[in-house]
């Protein structure tokens, strides 16, 4: 028995390096801050010529296209080109009116072409750039899992960062996923219960800075290229990584009442809505789901 649990062990912690192995792959692949990055290639060829990208990559793209198109552009990668904002609270920038004004006919997802064919993507202007951070945590984390599942572990949760994928719940005995409270993250608003699925957050809380009063976070517009205005957090619980992935920030661009409009027209996605008054709105399917901190 005691050969058979130490096989065991063994095997866990082969599956659970694999799957690290595997997302720090993707992840590096995806990071626009890594020089070496193919989403780094992207942008540095932006007006000149097109890059061929990993099939990987492409996915997330396209994933990306979609909830733009979906969300009328609420959802759009190439905010990356307003380049001035810097949100780390010890060493903040805000750029001038001036400088916004002039990159922001760079923002536009629709001028990222994507060529399933020939796996390409093309930024048309020079100046513009790609984020991804707002997308590809997701699907990254669901490549960790899939590896899990390969190694045949049926019982799992990955977090990256506050993006959560479970499998292997059961009515009695289901994952409890905590969610940070967005109008004081020290504390949790409650305790998700889920048998299987997606959990992702999208909030204003953690990158920010204060500035004359004035609280200036992460979440751009892309339509005018300051912090939007929306809710202070969005989660969404859902089964289909597609339904889903992007669509937070979407909503806490565009706001309480497109997110409401949005996830009603979005079957098996559940969510709640922290709006910028501190009002709380559930889904039913999420409240069925949601035990609140007391």
């Amino acid at each position: 028995a005691g050969d058979r649990s130490a096989d065991a062990e063994k095997r866990l912690h082969a599956a659970i390096d694999a799957a690290y192995r595997e997302m720090q792959r993707l992840s590096d692949m995806m990071n626009h801050y890594d020089p070496k990055s193919v989403v780094s290639a992207i942008n540095r060829a932006a007006g000149a010529g097109a890059v061929r990208v990993p099939p990987e990559l492409m996915t997330v793209l396209a994933m990306a296209a979609a909830m733009s198109e979906r969300s009328d552009g609420a959802f759009d990668i190439t905010v990356a080109s307003l380049r001035g904002w810097r949100f780390r609270a010890d060493d903040p920038r805000m750029p001038s009116a001036a400088e916004i004004a002039a990159q922001l006919p760079l923002v536009g997802w629709t001028k990222l072409g994507l060529d399933a064919h020939a796996q390409t993507a093309f930024l048309a202007a020079r100046g513009m750039r790609i984020d991804l951070g707002g997308i590809a945590k997701l699907p990254i984390v669901h490549a960790g899992m899939q590896v899990l599942q390969r190694h045949g572990i049926a019982r799992a949760m990955v977090n990256g960062g506050g993006d959560v994928e479970v499998i292997g719940g059961e009515p009695s005995r289901p994952w409890r996923v905590g969610l940070r409270d967005p109008r004081a993250p020290e504390r949790l608003l409650g305790v998700l219960r889920v048998e299987r699925g997606f959990v992702v957050t999208s909030g204003d809380y953690e990158r920010a800075f204060v500035r004359e009063g004035r609280r200036y976070h992460h979440i751009l517009d892309p339509r005018t290229g300051y912090p939007a205005e929306g809710p202070r957090g969005v989660t969404l619980f859902g089964e289909r990584l597609e339904d889903l992935n992007g669509l937070g920030v979407a909503i806490m661009v565009r706001g309480k009442a497109a997110g409401v409009r949005w996830l009603g027209k979005a079957p098996g996605v559940e969510g709640v809505i922290v709006d910028a008054d501190g009002t709380v709105s559930m889904t039913p399917g999420f409240r069925a789901k949601f035990s609140a901190t007391q």
